[in-house]
């Protein structure tokens, strides 16, 4: 059976063989843009930005699940927003005063609002994805076990543990559709017993084999200092799409109203910030696919004359 979308899927990307802090500091800068910037286009850009690093990565399918998950969210939090808040000078729909919910009246400006906290939602949806499945979790544990030995085996032991759940949970399933039509149905309630069952039982199957690995003694403390060749760009990577976005403030970028009216700054500034975030995060991994093209003639000629 394949693995879940979200998990890693072990590759030879930069942003695989770089160390999880080198990956976790290019995704954690484009995580950290998102939420500094409300602007739709930035907000595009970060998702772009995201989307290509997975892309380049071999991330294609954890990239499409984490779009899929995300549009019902951000339905969900238009219709909401546009139910909840009726603020706004641009009415669409005229409501009625009812007793309990009050002004029902639909403005353009709490869909766009909505729409604005969704997009955001669902690119920082689609930057933990690419993480998920593009660093390996056990790396991770090894890198912050003398700091936080609980913790980062906890962190680590939910990264891997819950695609494998999902991944129960749809065996459960096809099992209990090939019983035939004389099989009595099985109900929800039905699945979550057993999952939680078998849960159960791989927890304490994982609890005796990480004690046995030596998890359960003592550390001397030490941090281990893994590096990596790979480490150096995605480290200027993160640095350059930090400055991008502290450059853009001070310039004035990501100029985004939306009440009283809706007002979209779409100035140089904000396009410039938009189109550099793909481009910086991209770059490492765009560099590498050059390299790769460029060493394949040489490996045929030697082929060829040997």
């Amino acid at each position: 059976m394949s693995r879940p979308a979200l998990a890693y899927q072990p590759g030879k990307s930069r942003l695989h063989r770089a160390t999880p802090r080198a990956s976790g500091a290019l995704l954690a800068a484009l995580a950290a843009v998102a939420f500094a910037y409300s602007s739709p286009p930035v907000l595009l850009g970060v998702g772009l930005a995201a989307s290509s690093l997975g892309l380049l990565a071999g991330g294609r399918r954890a990239v499409r699940a984490a779009i899929a998950a995300a549009l019902p969210l951000v339905t969900l939090m238009i219709a909401v927003n546009a139910l909840v808040y009726h603020r706004g000078d641009t009415v669409l729909v005229r409501g009625w005063e009812l007793p309990v919910i009050g002004n029902t009246d639909v403005t353009l400006e709490s869909l766009v609002a909505g729409a604005a906290v969704g997009l955001r939602v669902a690119v920082v949806i689609v930057v933990f994805a690419v993480y998920s499945a593009c660093v390996d979790p056990d790396r991770v544990l090894r890198a912050l076990r003398p700091l936080a030995r609980h913790s980062s085996l906890t962190a680590a032991l939910v990264n891997r543990l819950v695609p494998v759940t999902v991944a129960d949970l749809g065996r459960l399933r096809e099992a209990a559709e090939l019983r035939g039509p004389g099989a009595a149905p099985v109900g929800r309630a039905a699945l979550a017993r057993r999952l939680v069952a078998g849960s159960l039982d791989r927890t304490v199957d994982v609890a005796a084999a990480l004690e046995l690995r030596g998890h359960s003694l003592p550390t001397s403390g030490r941090l281990e200092r893994e590096r990596s060749p790979s480490d150096r760009e995605l480290l200027l990577a993160a640095l350059g799409i930090a400055a991008a976005a502290v450059a853009g403030g001070f310039a004035g970028a990501g100029g985004f109203e939306t009440y009283p009216r809706v007002e979209l700054a779409l100035d140089p500034a904000t396009i410039a910030l938009s189109l550099a975030l793909p481009v910086i995060a991209s770059a490492p991994l765009l560099l590498d696919l050059l390299r790769d093209r460029g060493r394949r003639p040489t490996r045929m000629r030697e082929a060829a004359h040997v």
